[in-house]
Parts: C-alpha cells; sequence; structure tokens
C-alpha cells in the first residue's frame, strides 16, 4: 500500500522543514517538496508535526509485583501507547531465581505474541547470573536482545551483590550490550522500611520518606564506578532526583560513557501528592518515589544539556481497587508503579516545547530518536528518513487536551495526571506505514506489531 503525506512540517532531532512523505509498504521511500503520485492514501497534515513515532524503552507490560499483575497487557498498553504516538516499546523480561535467560525470555514471547499493536523488543532482568550463567548473555545478544537490567534495590526480590553487577558489565561490555541500572541502595532503604513499620508509620508517604534522594545518589555513584572498573557503558534508569544526576553529569565530565534517563512523574509531580488525604498517595508509590518539587528545574537543565538523554516512562499501572489496596495497612506492600506510557508525548511537548525549555528538535531527540541510538534500532527507527520504517506521528502542535481517567486508554481506574491541561496532541499514527491510530481514533490490528531484533549500539571492547 502507498500512503502520501501532504503538506506537514517534518521535525527530527536534526531537521525541521516542510515536505510531503511517500511511504510504500513498510518503508519510507521519497520525501520531497511535492509528491503527486497516485496513492492508496493521501494523509493532510497541514498545520500539524510530521515526526517519527515515538520510542519509550522502559515499560512492564503485564508484569509480576507485589501479589499481582501489572494492570495493562501487551494487548491494552500497546493500543494506549499508540494513541499517545509512542510506535515501538523496549518490555522488560524478568529472570526468575535459577532459570535460564532463555527461559525467561521464553515466557515474555508468549506474553505478547499476538497482541500488540506496535512494535516492542526486550530488556532482560537478571536476578541470578553464577558464572556458568554469564555466557547466555552473548546468546541473547546474538538474538537482538542487547541489553539487561539489573537491580541494587529489592531485597530478597531482584537486588544482586556488586560482584554480579561488576561480572555482568564485563560480559556485556566484552559483546557490545549495555547493562540498565536500577541504582538505589536497597539494603540501606530496606533498613529504614522496617524501622519505620516498626514505629507504626504505614501511610503512603512513607515509601517516599524511607528512599531518600542520597540513597538513589549512591547508587548510581556505586553503578558507575563498576561500570568504569569494566570498561563497559552503563544505563541508569528513571533517574528522579539533582543528588542522583549529578553523579551522571560529573561522570560524562570526565568521558565516562554513562547515559540516563527521566521520567514525566519526575519532571511533572512533587512530594505532595504523597500529603493528600486518606489513601490517596498509594496512586504514585513507585520507585524511585516523586521527588521534591526542586528537583524539576534541575532534571530539565539536564534534558536541556544532554545529561539526560531519555524520557521514558516507566508504565507499571496497578489499579487502586484490589490492587494497590494490598498495602492499605503497609505501605511495602502497594504495588510499585503508575500509568504513563499513553501521555508521554503530550506532556513532554507541553512541559518542553511549550514550556520553552527545549526546542521541538530536541524533543523529537529525547523521545524517539536518542533511545533508537542507544538500544540498536536507529535509523530504523527513531527518524524520518529514506529506507527508514514508516514509523510516522501526526502530531497537532496547538490542540489542547485534558488528561482523565475517563478518556485514557490505558487499563487502569486512575490517572497520575488527572485534570492536567496539555498543548499537543498526537491526532494519526503509522506503525510501519499501517495505520493505528486516524485523527484519535484507533484503528489498528491486534497482533500487527513485530519483534525487533536489535542492533548493537556500542562497539564490543
Amino acid at each position: 500500500m502507498k500512503t502520501v503525506i501532504r503538506n506537514g512540517r517534518i521535525v527530527t532531532a536534526v531537521d525541521d522543514y516542510h515536505a510531503d512523505i511517500l511511504v510504500d509498504g513498510e518503508q519510507i521511500v521519497m520525501i520531497a517538496r511535492s509528491i503527486d503520485v497516485q496513492a492508496d492514501r493521501i494523509i493532510d497534515a497541514k498545520g500539524r508535526l510530521v515526526i517519527p513515532g515515538g520510542i519509550d524503552p522502559h515499560t512492564h507490560m503485564e508484569l509480576p509485583f507485589g501479589g499481582t499483575s501489572a494492570s495493562d497487557d501487551f494487548n491494552t498498553g500497546t493500543v494506549a501507547a499508540a494513541h499517545g504516538g509512542t510506535t515501538t516499546i523496549i518490555d522488560f523480561a524478568v529472570q526468575g531465581k535459577g532459570q535460564s535467560l532463555n527461559q525467561a525470555l521464553d515466557v515474555w514471547f508468549q506474553k505478547a505474541e499476538g497482541k500488540t499493536s506496535i512494535d516492542y523488543g526486550f530488556h532482560l532482568i537478571c536476578t541470578d547470573l553464577p558464572d556458568e550463567r554469564l555466557p547466555e548473555l552473548k546468546s541473547l545478544i546474538d538474538q537482538g536482545v542487547t541489553s539487561f537490567k539489573l537491580f541494587m534495590a529489592y531485597p530478597g526480590v531482584f537486588l544482586v551483590d556488586d560482584g554480579t553487577i561488576y561480572k555482568a558489565m564485563v560480559a556485556a561490555g566484552e559483546n557490545g550490550g549495555l547493562i540498565c541500572m536500577h541504582a538505589e541502595n536497597g539494603v540501606v532503604i530496606d533498613v529504614l522500611v522496617k524501622r519505620a513499620l516498626a514505629a507504626g508509620h504505614t501511610a503512603p508517604k512513607y515509601h517516599a520518606l524511607t528512599r531518600p534522594t542520597r540513597a538513589e545518589a549512591e547508587g548510581v555513584h556505586r553503578a558507575i564506578a563498576l561500570a568504569e572498573i569494566a570498561k563497559s557503558p552503563v544505563y541508569i534508569v528513571h533517574l528522579s532526583s539533582s543528588d542522583a544526576l549529578e553523579e551522571v553529569t560529573r561522570a560524562r565530565d570526565m568521558g565516562i560513557p554513562a547515559f540516563a534517563e527521566t521520567c514525566p512523574q519526575y519532571l511533572f509531580l512533587d512530594y505532595s501528592v504523597y500529603e493528600q488525604k486518606g489513601f490517596e498517595g498509594a496512586k504514585y508509590v513507585m520507585t524511585p518515589p516523586i521527588r521534591e518539587k526542586w528537583n524539576q528545574d534541575k532534571l530539565w537543565r539536564g534534558l536541556q544539556y544532554n545529561d539526560l538523554q531519555v524520557v521514558s516512562t516507566d508504565h507499571c499501572p496497578f489499579c487502586m481497587k484490589e490492587q494497590k489496596e494490598l498495602g492499605k495497612d503497609d505501605f511495602s506492600k502497594i504495588p510499585n508503579g503508575g500509568p504513563g506510557v499513553e501521555h508521554r508525548m503530550s506532556l513532554i511537548y507541553n512541559g518542553g516545547v511549550v514550556g520553552g525549555r527545549i526546542s521541538v528538535n530536541r524533543f523529537v531527540e529525547i523521545v524517539s530518536t536518542a533511545p533508537a541510538k542507544i538500544f540498536g534500532l536507529f535509523p530504523k527507527k527513531g527518524t524520518i528518513a529514506v529506507g527508514s520504517d514508516a514509523d510516522i506521528v501526526i502530531f497537532d502542535p496547538n490542540e489542547e487536551m485534558t488528561i482523565s481517567a475517563k478518556t485514557h486508554h490505558m487499563n487502569v481506574d486512575y490517572s497520575a495526571y488527572e485534570g492536567v491541561k496539555v498543548r499537543g496532541v498526537t491526532k494519526t499514527v503509522l506503525s510501519r506505514g499501517e495505520l493505528v491510530i486516524e485523527e484519535g481514533r484507533y484503528v489498528g490490528r491486534k497482533g500487527s506489531g513485530r519483534f525487533l531484533k536489535r542492533g548493537l549500539a556500542f562497539s564490543p571492547r
């Protein structure tokens, strides 16, 4: 099928111009000032931005956690992502204790098979890495799973020791892989949590009060130090605070290949969400927690100056009823996570471009191009160019909408941004040339998404 997109303003991480685009099948085959060919579909993008599809490199669809599972599966989660202009997600497969890495990956393949409306890839969360299992990292890299996540938090569930982290970094670095770090001092946090509960502090706000920014900063510092010793790049996930950002900035100033992402919740929400009456603060129990408001300006500055390269969502929704309520009398039992995959693009455009903090090119870079480059998808994904996949978003920079659980498409009973008005709305979305969203309506096909075998973003040592 041939599609012509006419009259649009094409914006990539480096370009900004008016032109037409010809899509033939799954790829962009021509970009010109004016394209006059017989086409099966013509889309008029006058007055709108034409941008590469968003890439969210941090989602948790159907993740088992805290006695329940994330409420979005790969069907509802990818439909919601598409509504917001995201055409690729990279989700996290989880290795159980004693399980091989390939077995863990197979479980997530089964979860996603036949369900996704957009393309997807996987990172692998490693929880059990004796020396004899380390060669499996190379096996997965050869299969296109080129990034691995390790935790410094959640003792007894995900946490691994520093020796394991170092060995994983060496193995990944030797084969062109990338280690993603959940960086906190989880051992100390565990002590703080137990002391808070012993003192009778059970409300949701104590989730935040027992996870100080210094514990995050210490974890980031340690992760970068281990990566430096291993001569391996490192990617810090969901960075939330100025303290932690200072560690990344210092490392990058020294020439260390340290990369980091932040998330909309840390750019737009602040600690006051935990001080709401009753159990409402449970909506925002996620890790790291929401920080004091003054951290937001520091994070935006990190995005402006490329000390932070990516905005992801850490989308991991749990409904208030029956799921978050598992921690009604004990904040440590509230499932950690919140919804966000649908509104990332609009929030960042509104807060960044409309707010005068970043350029429209930088907006495209942090929501699409940078994650494509870091995670081995560029230039197939993350740009608008001849030969690239036709993952294209028609985005209205002037339309406004109010975010609400009543109108969102995520399978969760609340919105973290209820009532927030944003300017900048996704109107039409193509995934590999196929319409998924047309003028705000879902017209895609369940199962049309494809697993992405990712390339190496870094040269093997």
